[in-house]
């Protein structure tokens, strides 16, 4: 895949290891295995280029977050600008304010310059220091705003609205003919941007999210009949849900959007789970936002300031359904709501995560100093790509019903392939 670059890069680096454009890594790695979209692309490299486009002494770079919180956010903050200011000699770094409004000065506050001392320590606490938001950005204003500054690189940290965004301050800046580079940082929860097989903040919220499991199966086993609906983070993909389960190993059933379910039959949930509870006294229930989205009609018309089709709360809607039936049946029970979703965001990374996300920080930085645009940091098959950012909104991860991580997750629950 072919990445945007600015110019002919002419600066010497005063990095020591340094790849090149020719080192590349294939999407699809595993050869006779079925045959994937995208399995015949090969990405470029990222790392550290032996030649700069841009003069250290004379860059100016901005950083914005964008979108819902997400473990790491701070040390992705903290870890581009270490890098900009220590290993390259980048004098000035803008915290834009509020996401991508912060970009527009008829809409957000002034940009911050960041120091050394004011991100020392924010890695160790969740959340982001620059703040958020979500919505659109007015791509004129945007750039108008950024040539004013002296900005000439942007880090856009977030997921594909996100990136969406970022996409279009590259072809705004490049229809001036403005040397900006744009690059993203690939930020979301649900796992489920294409070409990063793991994304910062997943084990982090994998591993809360097991705690709230945890927590939810002392609360069943300490009543008759205790049931528990954990409802977890996942709009199109079942990735934390499936994660947080075989983490758990006391999750019972397991519902993700990849997988429909019916909830009446003799072979549906309802059933499968009333044989729980007879044979067992308790079950809990972990589900994915976006599961069982079909149960409860036709989508609506509203949509969030990202741009995306507001869900129907599927975990208020099956308590409704598991209190009509159990009802029905005259079977005791005590039932256990969990939406964990604002605790599971908001908590500080953990060190695997913290790890991923000073590599997926310095790599982003390494790309924009050598003059690449356009592109978000990747990670596939344990290396760093550059991933033209028009490439992500053709392509869409899901979890294969059919893989290893959904074969261990019937396995840990001893449920049924599927509820007919």
């Amino acid at each position: 895949m072919n990445i945007t670059s600015l110019g002919t890069a002419q600066y010497p680096s005063r990095l020591k290891r340094c790849v090149d454009d020719r080192q590349s890594v294939p999407a699809g790695i595993l050869r006779g295995a079925k045959a994937q979209p995208g399995d015949d692309i090969l990405f470029e490299l990222a790392g550290a280029r032996e030649q700069l486009f841009f003069d250290p002494s004379a860059a100016r770079a901005g950083i914005v977050t964008c979108g819902g919180l997400c473990p790491g956010l701070n040390d992705v903050i903290r870890s581009v600008f270490f890098e900009l200011r220590y290993a390259y000699g980048v004098q000035e770094v803008l915290g834009f304010r509020w996401g991508y409004q912060g970009l527009d000065p008829e809409r957000g506050s002034a940009p911050v310059v960041l120091t050394h001392e004011a991100v020392d320590r924010i890695h160790l606490q969740g959340g982001t220091i620059l703040g958020t938001s979500r919505g659109p950005v007015d791509k004129a204003r945007a750039v108008d705003n950024l040539i004013r500054l002296g900005v000439n690189i942007l880090f856009t940290i977030g997921g594909d609205g996100t990136q969406r965004g970022a996409r279009d301050l590259f072809l705004e800046a490049q229809r001036r003919a403005y040397p900006l580079a744009v690059v993203g940082i690939p930020k979301t929860i649900d796992s489920d941007i294409p070409f990063v097989s793991r994304s910062f903040g997943f084990l982090t919220a994998v591993q809360e999210a097991a705690r709230v499991l945890d927590r939810a199966h002392t609360e069943v086993r300490s009543v008759q009949n205790g049931i528990a609906v954990v409802k977890l983070m996942g709009r199109h993909a079942g990735f934390l849900t499936a994660a947080a389960t075989v983490a758990s190993q006391d999750v019972n059933f397991a519902l993700i959007p990849e997988v429909p379910f019916n909830l009446e039959g003799d072979r549906g949930f309802m059933s499968e789970l009333e044989r729980r509870i007879v044979a067992r006294g308790h079950a809990v229930i972990a589900i994915a936002e976006g599961a069982g989205q079909e149960l409860l009609g036709e989508p609506g018309e509203a949509r969030d300031a990202s741009g995306n089709v507001k869900l129907k709360d599927i975990g208020q809607f099956l308590v409704g359904k598991i209190d009509q039936h159990f009802r029905g049946r005259n079977v005791p029970f005590v039932m256990r709501y969990f939406d964990p979703s604002y605790i599971v965001r908001s908590s500080p990374a953990n060190t695997e995560d913290s790890i991923l996300c000073d590599q997926f920080a310095r790599h982003a930085v390494h790309a924009a100093m050598a003059g690449k645009t356009g592109l978000v940091i990747g990670y596939l098959h344990d290396c760093y790509i550059h991933v033209p950012i028009e490439l992500l909104a053709t392509q869409q991860k899901r979890l294969d019903p059919s893989s290893p991580i959904w074969s261990a997750v019937l396995s840990a629950t001893g449920q049924p392939h599927r509820f007919e």
